[in-house]
């Protein structure tokens, strides 16, 4: 008789959601991961009284009425608003690019003058195309956005990010840019957003609270690779070549590092998030963790502060896979892989892993939802 309904590979979004439902459903599931926490790359450590965003910055943002409520329902959610900076050689710009950036790069007022500044710097970049297509990111870039807003936030910032030069990375990537002309620092359009009050482990713990789980479990090295003892279903969210031995190759993923320190300030930036758009930094961005919870004379009330640098580079084997590389060659690889997913016997595959594709956490609960309609 087998002990589990399910054997989850990976505490993630993806895998505690699906423990949550699959309980909920009265099946009796198992959640094993490799790290010595719960929680995938949403974990946060406590530090100086601030819950520091281990893995990178995670706001949670939805137009998903039904999602919202459902995170909501448990752990209450803050108002954090991601309104990121950009700081350039020491110059500051507002983010996303809206009529705040229009005013401090070109001095211009009024929603006319930006749109007609930057209309004449996208028709010389068309006209240097000669009426062909951009052939890559930097000339899909220039056609949208223009060469000032370009050189300044995105040509050396991408270049860090994907340790390329913008000519060398595929047209595709940036296939549009949102140009908003209004005065309006909010990154994101969706109707809800926060961070969890307490951290994202509110959220996994509650997530997780009536299911057996088991830290410091390596799936492929452990009894649990023999899946079918313990368990009728596997649902599995780790990379999903790895899963299949690589028999078609590696896929190919960016990976991102942090230096995180203590700062004997209360406040060292002002901002959640500044991202460092030119070369003279190798970090593309510094996190501030207090300003995803503090706000106001809470932020006075606690004397630290907590800062990561952010640096992006090439994954190698032993590191964190992020982001999936979406060239021609992972794109026709992981199609591949999914293909041979979809023929696996009682096996779901979720998540960024699982699935070879970038997700921010809603779209994650959002589909575990789903499934369980």
């Amino acid at each position: 008789m087998r002990q589990y309904d399910y054997l989850i590979v990976g505490s993630g979004l993806f895998g505690a959601t699906f423990a949550y439902f699959a309980t909920k459903r009265g099946k009796k599931c198992l959640v094993i991961d490799k790290r010595a926490h719960l929680g995938g790359n949403i974990y946060c450590e406590n530090i100086e009284g601030i819950n520091v965003h281990k893995y990178g910055a995670h706001i949670f943002h939805t137009n998903n009425k039904e999602v919202w409520n459902f995170v909501n329902s448990i752990v209450e959610f803050n108002r954090y608003t991601n309104s990121p900076i950009a700081n350039y050689k020491g110059k500051y710009y507002n983010l996303p690019f809206n009529m705040n950036t229009f005013y401090q790069m070109w001095g211009v007022t009024t929603p006319e003058q930006a749109r007609l500044k930057i209309d004449e710097q996208r028709a010389e970049a068309q006209t240097c195309l000669g009426g062909r297509e951009p052939a890559n990111l930097e000339e899909q870039a220039l056609t949208l956005v223009g060469k000032d807003i370009f050189t300044t936030l995105i040509k050396e910032y991408t270049e860090k990010q994907w340790g390329r030069k913008c000519t060398e990375l595929p047209a595709f990537i940036i296939k549009r840019l949102p140009v908003r002309l209004v005065f309006d620092n909010n990154y994101f359009n969706d109707k809800y957003q926060g961070i969890p009050v307490g951290g994202y482990n509110k959220l996994i713990e509650g997530l997780l609270a009536d299911v057996d789980n088991k830290i410091s479990v390596d799936f492929f090295n452990s009894e649990y690779k023999e899946w079918k003892n313990y368990a009728d279903k596997l649902v599995y969210t780790g990379a999903v070549d790895e899963y299949f031995g690589y028999r078609l190759g590696k896929l190919d993923w960016r990976t991102v590092s942090f230096k995180t320190r203590i700062e004997d300030t209360p406040n060292y930036q002002g901002n959640a998030v500044v991202n460092y758009t030119s070369h003279e930094q190798p970090y593309t961005r510094i996190i501030e963790h207090k300003h995803f919870e503090m706000f106001g004379q809470e932020v006075y009330n606690c004397p630290k502060t907590v800062v990561s640098e952010e640096y992006s580079t090439e994954y190698k084997d032993g590191m964190e896979p992020y982001y999936p590389v979406n060239n021609e060659r992972n794109n026709a690889l992981a199609e591949s892989y999914r293909r041979l997913a979809e023929h696996e016997e009682d096996v779901i595959f979720g998540g960024r892993l699982g699935q070879y594709k970038y997700y921010d956490m809603a779209p994650v609960v959002e589909q575990v939802m789903e499934m369980f309609k």
